[in-house]
């Protein structure tokens, strides 16, 4: 999972639209050890970023993806659909808030003002929308996945959290 993460973000895709806030969600609702729940994701983002290249984003990146598993673990009581879709939204909207925030607080690209605010976060709304379709694609096949899992392997039933 940790290297098919990684890999994720390096094949041609969307910006924005990768499985890790998913994946760190689901870690976050499933895996016994939160250890593990919490560097799966921030270790293929690393991976990832070492092929990429590190970038003066980073903290406020995996910040937010660590926000996200943390998210994941108020998931682990119920899994339903309908706490599930709202988590996940949480989880794209902490990541656009966390991470734009950050590129205008660098005061590189936007003036340091409400307006040069507002305009960050205006020009990442495209961003926004991929973040979006990305998590929504993703939480659907990892948590829709698992599910089917646990009903055609009957030991999956069982496990709640999965013991990583």
């Amino acid at each position: 999972m940790l290297f098919a993460a990684a890999a994720s973000r390096l094949c041609p895709h969307p910006p924005n639209f990768t499985p890790i806030a998913a994946m760190a969600l689901f870690g976050g609702a499933y895996f016994a050890d939160k250890r593990l729940a919490l560097g799966i994701p921030l270790l293929a983002l690393l991976l990832s970023d070492a092929v990429l290249g590190f970038h003066s984003g980073m903290v406020s990146v995996y910040g937010s993806f660590a926000l996200i598993v943390a998210l994941g673990f108020g998931l682990r009581s119920n899994r339903a659909v309908l706490p599930l879709a709202g988590t996940a939204l949480a989880g794209s909207l902490s990541f656009f808030v966390i991470t734009n925030f950050a590129v205008w607080a660098a005061g590189v690209l936007y003036p340091r003002t409400l307006a040069g605010l507002v305009e960050c976060y205006m020009a990442a709304i495209p961003f926004f929308k991929n973040t979006l379709a990305g998590d929504a694609f993703y939480t659907t096949v990892l948590f829709g996945g698992f599910a089917l899992a646990q009903k055609r392997w009957s030991i999956l039933a069982k496990t709640a959290p999965v013991p990583a």
